[in-house]
């Protein structure tokens, strides 16, 4: 496992992305995506983490498997652990061996859940600081939230989804650093919404309309915020708080429920982030 300070991506090239099944309100099989700009999107989001110094690690594409490029959904790593993803769906489940095995190759313990609990990784498991905050109901169960944050020995606090537009965690929620995060409250049941507001000093809310362009699911890497195009409210309000932030297009990917965030693994946290 490489431990470089650089931050360190996990990303999947596009070449089979594509929508071959309906398992979130966004997919329709009938409204597919354009292959060629789909490319170029994937490509520049990786053009510009790279000019942010970030390394970009390559998982190699398979036909059949068009959702592998969404590796956000591969794992929660933690220290020198990667606790794969035990997917819900059916049509996902093929993915599991292959990060698997990536993660196996490049020197991380890998750790699989017990039973049949389901755990979608990063794109429902995120800290903010040192506090391990889990997304449940729609894809992740609660009870493997709890374990995972047992092996990890950190505080896990449970926020129950209540939106299926915003299936995962990270469609609705982005930690800034340790005491700041980007949400969208319609977005969470009451008492998840009053869960952030005790725990996270300072909060942004998304405006609905940002938050149907996928803005919550930036990618950080220090003052720097990677996002959908068409979030100017939310890119005003990083910007005054000392954000850069660089909007690029991502609508090919936010026809299966996806953006910037679910592109990418961060494979190396910040302290802000782990």
């Amino acid at each position: 496992m490489c431990s470089t300070s650089a931050p360190r991506f996990l990303m999947c090239p596009p070449d089979y992305f594509q929508i071959e099944y309906e398992i979130n309100p966004w997919m329709n099989k009938n409204v597919q995506n354009d292959r060629t700009n789909s490319v170029l999107q994937w490509q520049n989001l990786r053009k510009i983490l790279e000019e942010l110094g970030c390394k970009i690690e390559l998982v190699t594409p398979i036909k059949g498997l068009p959702d592998l490029v969404f590796t956000a959904n591969a794992a929660l790593v933690y220290e020198n652990k990667a606790f794969i993803s035990r997917f819900r769906h059916a049509a996902r489940q093929g993915e599991e061996p292959v990060f698997a095995e990536w993660f196996k190759q490049d020197g991380w313990e890998v750790i699989t859940l017990p039973g049949e609990m389901s755990f979608e990784g990063a794109g429902d498991a995120l800290f903010c600081g040192n506090t391990l905050f889990a997304g449940y109901i729609f894809r992740s169960e609660v009870n493997a939230l709890h374990w995972v944050a047992e092996q990890i020995e950190r505080r896990v606090i449970p926020l129950q989804l209540t939106s299926e537009q915003f299936y995962h965690l990270d469609t609705c929620f982005c930690p800034l650093n340790d005491e700041s995060a980007i949400y969208y409250p319609p977005a969470f049941d009451s008492y998840a919404q009053s869960a952030l507001q005790a725990h996270i000093p300072h909060l942004i809310e998304v405006e609905p309309a940002e938050a149907d362009r996928f803005a919550c699911n930036a990618v950080v890497v220090d003052q720097h915020v990677i996002l959908n195009t068409g979030c100017p409210i939310l890119e005003s309000q990083l910007k005054d708080l000392g954000y850069f932030t660089h909007a690029t297009p991502l609508d090919e990917f936010l026809k299966s429920g996806g953006s910037a965030k679910c592109l990418t693994l961060r494979l190396n946290p910040s302290p802000a982030h782990n």
